[in-house]
């Protein structure tokens, strides 16, 4: 399990995720996926780079890269998310530069998620007149250090619906992002570095369709060493 206190720091890779706070979903219909993806947009786009990504009944799973400095600090002037709107970069940085244990950009990047996980569940819980958390209280995050632990990572989040016995083969379950990585459409998804890290479109495809339960085990395993 990746440490909580993980801080999420500008231009580094990191495995998001998180569960529902039981023995619930926190999909309960396709609607619900179609929303949650949506808010994603609209909460996570604006300071990181989506790589993968699956969504499960009771779970999900995204590879992201966290944007730079720069294009975060323009994002939080641009909200007027500053302490005082008329700082440079280098005021924002200094705030924190004595004190390690402070980091303004990982506390408004994780409050990005906060609020995502924090509006979805409320109107979840509206939807199904429920109370109480719909997520565990913390979300896990867990850095990606090397480009073949991201490999791995990504066609373990693709492979998830398979390794839950939710579906027999990946095309069968519509919302994670194999799906759109494999098409010409328009995407937010960084479809090209993908690709690129599988050495092509034809070796993503062959990677996904050669894996089966006990490689997926394999897979886990050394995810979480």
């Amino acid at each position: 399990m990746a440490e909580n206190r993980t801080y999420l720091i500008p231009n580094k890779f990191y495995h998001i995720y998180n569960h529902d706070n039981g023995n619930e979903n926190i999909f309960f219909n396709e609607n619900n996926y179609l929303y949650f993806l949506k808010k994603y947009k609209e909460h996570i786009d604006p300071i990181a780079d989506t790589h993968a990504y699956c969504l499960m009944p009771n779970h999900f799973h995204f590879v992201i890269q966290i944007k730079s400095e720069e294009h975060i600090f323009k994002f939080l002037k641009q909200n007027k998310k500053l302490p005082e709107q008329n700082m440079t970069l280098e005021e924002f940085e200094l705030l924190f530069e004595k004190n390690a244990e402070i980091n303004l950009f990982s506390l408004h990047i994780s409050k990005q998620f906060s609020n995502l996980f924090n509006g979805y569940a409320q109107d979840i819980n509206k939807q199904e007149l429920r109370t109480g958390s719909l997520f565990i209280r913390s979300f896990r995050r867990k850095e990606i250090e090397s480009s073949e632990y991201l490999k791995s990572l990504i066609l373990y989040i693709h492979l998830n619906p398979v390794r839950h016995q939710l579906v027999e083969k990946i095309s069968g379950w519509k919302f994670l992002s194999y799906h759109s990585i494999i098409s010409e459409r328009e995407t937010l998804l960084k479809r090209k570095k993908v690709l690129e890290l599988f050495d092509g479109l034809d070796n993503f495809k062959f990677s996904h369709e050669q894996i089966n339960q006990n490689s997926l085990l394999e897979i886990e395993a050394q995810l979480k060493n």
